[in-house]
């Protein structure tokens, strides 16, 4: 006998079956004991450097890249991040998730007293290291790409609201004079 002539003679129980496994797989995606978002911790370090006064960027050519140059030798290192500003830069160090962040520390320290004979004279301190709670830094990653695209929207709104206007008939468009607004 086929299989198929068997559900077709059969609707009813086809349909009981159809709804039993369906509730079923509901029923067990719902006990899944997996998050949405996996909860990882990447270690991450953060390098910062003060030149005051100087332009983004002499400080960029003068105290980011011999960091970078001297960072980068640094094993196991996934990321690396570099901003800078006014009279200061940020280079952030992600490290892969088997590496210890107290030995990537110890390996950044290092590598930051290395750089400092290529650092500029008038840099009055040392760069400072810190470890940072990456669980956090996501968190506000997915919060600042959820407001941009919220931003993003509502300017695609604007603008699609916009295009229709001028689209219109000049007597069909709305009118925007201060007495017609409330």
């Amino acid at each position: 006998m086929n299989m198929s002539r068997l559900f077709i003679a059969r609707p009813v129980a086809t349909t009981l079956l159809a709804i039993g496994i369906a509730l079923a797989g509901m029923f067990a995606f719902v006990r899944l004991p997996i998050a949405p978002l996996p909860q990882v911790d990447f270690p991450t370090i953060s390098v910062q450097a003060s030149l005051p006064g100087a332009s983004p960027e002499t400080v960029a050519t003068s105290v980011a890249s011999p960091l970078e140059r001297h960072l980068s030798t640094i094993a196991d290192v996934s990321e690396m991040t570099s901003m800078s500003s006014v009279g200061t830069t940020r280079i952030t160090l992600q490290f892969g998730l088997n590496r210890d962040i107290d030995g990537a520390a110890r390996d950044v320290q290092a590598a930051i007293n290395a750089a400092r004979a290529d650092l500029p004279t008038s840099l009055r301190q040392n760069p400072t290291y810190h470890k940072v709670n990456s669980g956090r830094r996501a968190d506000s990653r997915a919060r600042a790409l959820l407001a941009h695209a919220h931003r993003g929207l509502a300017l695609r709104f604007r603008r699609d609201r916009a295009a229709a206007d001028a689209a219109r008939p000049r007597s069909a468009r709305r009118c925007t004079t201060p007495s017609s607004r409330s």
